[in-house]
């Protein structure tokens, strides 16, 4: 028993609990965000002019749809997760499955929006450009999402070791 009179596997699942919760909250921005992508791009096939775009845009379109398919999926996995899991004292390792596949949602979305950045900026401007514009986005997505917070772990570990620094 610890000082609070809770033993380590009790404790284990309160932390767990937590942390779902955390990462509930931190998923809905990203869901939202894919669903309404998504919801764009299934509606893009119903217009006129969609008929009007060369063969590899619509490569590329088809596979913006799909890509913003399994970053939705990918995204809401975790809640299926929960419903398969919840009470069989499984918390931490639906915390930890969970978490990995909010990363891979994150990914997929941030490729997605690339994608679809793509594909707009050429079929507005017909500009080769699009692509290096597209790749500029995805590649501050990277910084944003992948490396700033690295850099702010990395400093948090720094820390951690010299106390008092």
């Amino acid at each position: 028993m610890s000082e609070n009179g809770k033993d380590g596997k009790e404790e284990s699942e309160e932390k767990a609990d937590r942390k779902w919760e955390e990462m509930l909250q931190e998923v809905r921005v990203a869901q939202t965000g894919a669903q309404i992508l998504f919801g764009f791009l299934i509606s893009v096939v119903f217009t006129p002019r969609f008929t009007q775009i060369s063969p590899a845009d619509r490569t590329l379109y088809d596979v913006t749809v799909v890509l913003g398919a399994v970053a939705t999926g990918t995204l809401i996995a975790p809640v299926a997760f929960h419903r398969f899991l919840a009470g069989h004292q499984m918390m931490p390792e639906l915390v930890r499955a969970g978490a990995k596949m909010i990363v891979l949602g994150l990914v997929l979305l941030g490729i997605t929006v690339g994608a679809a950045l793509a594909l707009l900026l050429h079929v507005a401007t017909g500009s080769a450009t699009a692509w290096a514009v597209a790749g500029a986005v995805v590649f501050w997505f990277v910084v944003c999402w992948l490396v700033l917070p690295w850099i702010a772990l990395r400093a948090g570990k720094r820390r951690a070791v010299r106390p008092g620094a």
